[in-house]
C-alpha cells in the first residue's frame, strides 16, 4: 500500500501517477508487497523535520524515516501466508525544493519528485552516500531504478 499526503497548495502532483511510480520502484527494489508513506510538504515543514531529526536548521529536498525490520524479515509466516503489511517507512519530499531543482535540471517537477522518491526509498532500504563506496553503490542503484521507470537521469557521470 502506498500512502500519499500533500500538505502544499502551491504545487500539484498527480497522486495516481506517483502511486504507480512508487509501486514500480518498490517492485524493482525487491520490495513488491511493502508499504510506504510519501509526504509532500513545503520548505517550512521539511526544515522543521530536518532540524528536529538531523540537527540541521535548513530545508532539504528529501528525508527518509525507516520503519523496516531486518532485510530478511518479510512478515511471512511459514505455512500461514503473509502477515501484516511490511512498512518500510516515510519519505518526505519538499515540493518547493523539487520545483527549484527541476528548474535547474530543466526537468518537470513530477520528474524531480520521482528522482527524490528513488533516493528516499533507497535510504529506507539501507543505502547511504557518506563514503565513496557507499555513494557509488547508491548512485548505481538510483540510475537502475530511474531507468526502470523511464526517468532520464539529470546528472553527469560520477
Amino acid at each position: 500500500m502506498i500512502y500519499i499526503s500533500n500538505s502544499t497548495t502551491r504545487h500539484r502532483i498527480d497522486r495516481r501517477a506517483l502511486e504507480r511510480t512508487a509501486h514500480a520502484l518498490l517492485k524493482g527494489a525487491g520490495e513488491k508487497g511493502a508499504s510506504l508513506s510519501i509526504a509532500l510538504v513545503g520548505d517550512a515543514a521539511i526544515r522543521r523535520l530536518n532540524r528536529e531529526h538531523r540537527g540541521q536548521d535548513r530545508p532539504t529536498d528529501v528525508l527518509s524515516f525507516s520503519l523496516a525490520t531486518a532485510p530478511d524479515a518479510r512478515n511471512v509466516r511459514p505455512g500461514r501466508g503473509r502477515g501484516p503489511e511490511r512498512l518500510l517507512g516515510d519519505v518526505v519530499i519538499s515540493l518547493d525544493r523539487a520545483a527549484e531543482q527541476a528548474a535547474a535540471y530543466d526537468a518537470s517537477v513530477a520528474a524531480e519528485v520521482q528522482r527524490l522518491l528513488i533516493h528516499g526509498i533507497l535510504h529506507l532500504l539501507g543505502h547511504d552516500h557518506h563514503r565513496a563506496g557507499e555513494r557509488a553503490r547508491m548512485v548505481a542503484e538510483e540510475r537502475r531504478l530511474a531507468a526502470l521507470i523511464g526517468l532520464a537521469w539529470p546528472y553527469g557521470a560520477g
